[in-house]
């Protein structure tokens, strides 16, 4: 007991204890703060993000996102895939969210219109496909508006769902036109076979297309300028925000616009040793199949 109020200063325990108080309710404000104010909008990568190694999107996960939705944050899908395989995968999700494939080659709004399209230039397609062309040992991929077209069947397509299944095109006559992207996988997923391809094609179109990693066996070629980052850009100011709004979680070279240029990018754990060291300051959590995204956003987000 003081003889006098006056004299709390003297009590160091009564300190401590002022102090520990200041410092939770200054935790506590914080967390508030970030929650209401800070992010308005997630965007998330699918393979190896959000959904699990065998490319399913979790209850737990399904659970969080729509309570994310339900308190006004806005989701949006920023992958690789096609928009028609993504837009099966948000109708069973059961929310309003726009989609950001082909690596922001094209986005769709919540009515799956397509608000934004940069296909690859003619030219560009018909080097790569004569470069490509006797490679037997890789599988040449190619997104479309409304299809997607490989040069010959391959039996460990992890991506192949029957609803949105692959049609086989001829590389000695490739489509040139509406062509969001190319993709090369091999089946013995050798990285760096891949990557002789990543530096020839570099060498010819480094200043004319984006070209990268999505996972360490898929390299993917777009136009240049085209990445989730920039697809996010667009789609934040649409929604009347900035990157500033914004927390994006990714794994892939594919994902380096979109987690640098937003507020907070968050990298998986079992992400490549490429991207952590791309990224070296941002944030690592833990991995796909522990569903690590959606238990960062029950802490960080979710009121």
């Amino acid at each position: 007991m003081l003889n006098n109020e006056k004299d709390w200063y003297k009590d160091d325990k009564l300190i401590e204890t002022i102090a520990g108080c200041r410092r939770k309710r200054a935790l506590i404000f914080g967390n508030i703060y970030t929650r209401i104010y800070m992010y308005k909008i997630v965007a998330s990568d699918l393979d190896g993000t959000l959904l699990t190694s065998d490319h399913k999107i979790t209850p737990f996960t399904k659970q969080v996102l729509t309570q994310l939705h339900q308190q006004g944050t806005d989701f949006i899908f920023a992958t690789g895939r096609h928009h028609i395989d993504v837009a099966n995968m948000r109708e069973k999700l059961g929310i309003p969210a726009f989609m950001i494939t082909s690596n922001g080659a094209h986005v769709h709004n919540s009515d799956n219109e397509i608000i934004f399209k940069q296909n690859l230039p003619e030219d560009i397609i018909a080097t790569i496909m004569d470069m490509l062309k006797d490679d037997i040992e890789i599988h040449i991929n190619i997104y479309r508006s409304d299809d997607w077209l490989i040069n010959k069947e391959e039996s460990n397509n992890g991506c192949c769902q029957g609803h949105f299944p692959y049609k086989i095109f001829d590389v000695k006559n490739p489509p040139l036109e509406d062509v969001a992207k190319i993709f090369i996988t091999r089946e013995d997923k050798d990285h760096d076979k891949l990557v002789l391809w990543e530096d020839k094609i570099k060498e010819n179109f480094s200043d004319r297309a984006n070209i990268a990693f999505s996972t360490p066996y898929c390299l993917e070629i777009m136009d240049r300028g085209v990445s989730k980052g920039h697809a996010l850009d667009a789609v934040a100011k649409m929604k009347g925000y900035g990157l500033k709004d914004c927390i994006a979680f990714g794994d892939g070279m594919n994902d380096f616009e979109m987690l640098s240029m937003a507020a907070k990018g968050v990298v998986m754990g079992t992400a490549h040793h490429k991207v952590k060291s791309a990224l070296p300051e941002n944030e690592v959590i833990g991995n796909c199949d522990d569903e690590a995204v959606a238990h960062y956003l029950v802490k960080h987000l979710l009121d």
